[in-house]
Formats: C-alpha cells, sequence, structure tokens
C-alpha cells in the first residue's frame, strides 16, 4: 500500500517527522513530493530557507521515506497517475483551491483514500524563521545597547 503526501519540507522539524511517521503507520511505501521554490513562491510570500536540493537529499535520509520526488507546478494529479497512492495525506491548511480539488476528483474516482492531518501545534517551518528573526533582532538591539 503507498502513502502519498506534499508539502514544502523546509526546515525539517519534528513536525513533518511526526507526519511522516505517521504516513508510516499507514502504508508500507511512503512518497513525498516536494514543492520547488518556484511553486512554493506561487502560493507563499518567500521562497524557502532550504535549498530544494538539499530539502530533497534530508528527506530522502529519513528511513521512514522510500520516494521522494520535487514537483515543478502546483498541480498533483500527474504525480498520482504515475505513483498510483492508495492513500493521500494531506494537511489541514489544504483549502479547496482548483489544483486541490482537481486531484481530489481523479482519486476518488481511482478508489483512493485521502486522510487530513492536523499539524502539530507547537512548531512550524513559519514559526522557527520568526523566532530567528525575532532572537536577532534582539542581538542587534542588545549590541546598540552595549556600544
Amino acid at each position: 500500500m503507498l502513502v502519498y503526501t506534499v508539502g514544502t519540507f523546509d526546515l525539517l522539524h519534528v513536525g513533518h517527522l511526526a507526519l511522516l511517521q505517521y504516513c508510516r503507520t499507514l502504508g508500507d511505501k511512503v512518497a513525498v513530493g516536494i514543492a520547488s521554490d518556484s511553486v512554493v513562491s506561487s502560493y507563499k510570500p518567500n521562497v524557502p530557507v532550504i535549498p530544494l536540493e538539499q530539502r530533497l537529499e534530508m528527506l530522502e535520509a529519513l528511513s521512514c521515506v522510500d520516494i521522494v520526488r520535487p514537483y515543478h507546478e502546483l498541480e498533483y494529479v500527474s504525480a498520482c497517475k504515475e505513483l498510483k497512492p492508495n492513500i493521500f495525506v494531506i494537511g489541514e491548511d489544504w483549502g479547496d483551491k482548483a489544483h486541490n480539488l482537481d486531484v481530489e476528483v481523479y482519486l476518488k474516482s481511482e478508489g483512493a483514500k485521502i486522510i487530513k492531518v492536523s499539524y502539530n501545534p507547537q512548531t512550524s517551518s513559519t514559526k522557527i524563521k520568526q523566532t530567528v528573526i525575532a532572537q536577532s533582532h534582539r542581538g542587534e538591539y542588545l549590541e546598540q545597547v552595549i556600544t
């Protein structure tokens, strides 16, 4: 049974690991689609901090992941046609944009199951970035006070 999920996977953290390990419990193979920088910039204000090649390499190193593939267009049907997943795992922010609805219709027509998961509220790549920025600004402030 093949489980497929997609995402950016920037600044790999425990929330990502929990998602991928959960995917492993659903099937015997886990495939992960990783959004290219151009795809991410089409729906988020900033491109990932970690380059695509490095994000691919990090996920390939995880024992709970069997297949890692980038995607360069914001559509999922072509990958699903190739991979033929039995289960497609989506996050709580999935939404109802055309590219999401298209893959849902395709997967349902193929008899695949779609599972929506909640994110770990304690961590996200965005929260990590915000913390780093806040800490760097504190450092500048302290530097100005000391000097």
